[in-house]
């Protein structure tokens, strides 16, 4: 959002971007219109529900699943309000958030996850809680809540990952800017959608969790870590 407020002119490529048309990136993926074009990191409208739906195979009972959203995060802002209920609703069940904007909010956030007796925690993805990743993946084991992360960095440790091929969107990045150079117009380059995406589970975690994996899951997975 700064790159676009100091300058139209300059072309600009952005890789893993949640929503570029909901934050008022570009115009439309079709048609960025600008200075700005890249690679987005979620498909809306079913990200969200696709991670619940795997938390919920391999916890069958869970009713209730926390979400961990930084509240400076315009993306969490966006899918709070677009994405949330409507998840909720078709899969009946309750998603209640916790927040956290600075390292010191994330116990308080895990706690307030056990207050409201969630059977598990989505991670969203943010620049807090991937910083400080091996801190939330310790949290988790500490309040013993199963949870759900977006990068394969979470995966040493945590129960599950889903999400987009992150290098993959790097590399993909490398032909915007060839195009580029080579005198093509951002506004005339879609933004392209992940193609991509890794589901890491990690058997070891689940069974200190008192979690079978179910074979449907295991055998699905891009990799299983014992």
């Amino acid at each position: 959002m700064a790159l676009k407020s100091a300058t139209t002119t300059i072309p600009i490529v952005f890789v893993a971007v949640a929503d570029p048309v909901g934050s008022g990136l570009v115009r439309s993926l079709a048609q960025p219109g600008g200075n700005m074009t890249g690679l987005a990191t979620l498909v809306p409208g079913n990200f969200v529900s696709k991670q619940i739906e795997i938390l919920r195979e391999l916890i069958p009972s869970a009713s209730k699943i926390a979400i961990l959203v930084n509240p400076e995060n315009p993306m969490h802002r966006i899918l709070l309000a677009d994405e949330f209920p409507g998840t909720a609703q078709k899969l009946g069940i309750a998603l209640p958030t916790v927040e956290a904007s600075k390292p010191e909010e994330l116990k308080a956030a895990f706690a307030s996850a056990v207050d409201h007796h969630a059977d598990a925690i989505v991670v969203l993805g943010d620049y807090l809680t991937a910083y400080h990743g091996p801190r939330v993946v310790a949290l988790a084991e500490e309040f013993h809540l199963p949870a759900m992360y977006l990068w394969r960095q979470f995966a040493p440790g945590g129960l599950v990952v889903y999400g987009p091929d992150l290098p993959d969107l790097f590399r993909r990045a490398g032909t915007y800017v060839d195009k580029i150079l080579k005198g093509a117009k951002p506004s005339d380059l879609p933004v392209e959608q992940p193609t991509k995406f890794e589901l890491v589970i990690n058997v070891k975690t689940a069974k200190a969790l008192g979690l079978t994996v179910p074979p449907s899951l295991l055998t699905s997975a891009d990799e299983v870590i014992e």
